[in-house]
């Protein structure tokens, strides 16, 4: 195994694979089918921000196990209905043992739907907004390797979106949230330089369609 190049593990497939999915089945099928490819649907972005705001002080797997829990408590991550919750549901959510029970994130779910609802009727889509943001080439690192990926938690970009989406009224989205978030819906490609999924994003990057 010493020839396999830092930050990359080998599966039981001998593919090589960033190494953060330790191989666990449902964390590899993660890696390969969602993490990087690049989303434009709302409700999927959505979802998203919410569960990295979810995932603070957490790892992303135990909210990955929690994901169809999360799912059937916020409606599905429908902006359009979370936004109509009520304290009665916040009080349902906290007696909801399948999820986090965190107050302050529950809430703050709430609200940033309220805000996602706004967003969308100036910007046109929540897609239209993130989109927008995109690095261009040259503000992307000239390396992929592990090294250089690993260093970067926040760039200025999700600095930027943070400090937007805080002064529209959003919460629980810091910088490095942001930066989680763009790295999961494709708006960079954090994959590992020899990971098998690599191209295969990147490849569905270019092809992508920008939302106007």
């Amino acid at each position: 195994m010493n020839d396999v190049p830092s930050g990359l593990l080998e599966g039981s497939d001998g593919q090589l694979r960033c190494f953060w999915h330790g191989n666990l089945p449902d964390y590899v099928a993660y890696h390969d089918n969602e993490w990087g490819r690049p989303v434009v649907d709302d409700r999927r972005l959505f979802e998203k921000i919410c569960l990295e705001g979810f995932q603070s002080g957490l790892s992303w797997l135990t909210i990955l196990r929690k994901r169809d829990n999360f799912r059937a408590a916020f409606a599905n991550f429908e902006f359009e209905q979370v936004a109509r919750f009520t304290e009665a549901d916040v009080d349902r959510l906290l007696q909801d043992a399948g999820i986090v029970r965190h107050g302050g994130k529950i809430r703050s779910t709430i609200n940033n739907a309220r805000r996602a609802v706004e967003l969308c009727e100036q910007e046109g889509s929540l897609a239209a907004y993130f989109w927008r943001h995109e690095p261009r080439s040259e503000e992307r690192p000239a390396s992929a390797d592990f090294a250089t990926l690993r260093a970067i938690t926040k760039t200025e970009i999700s600095t930027r979106i943070s400090k937007d989406l805080k002064k529209r009224g959003w919460s629980f989205v810091g910088p490095t949230t942001v930066y989680a978030f763009m790295q999961a819906m494709g708006l960079v490609n954090d994959h590992i330089q020899g990971c098998c999924i690599r191209d295969e994003v990147e490849a569905e990057r270019n092809a992508l369609a920008r939302p106007a």
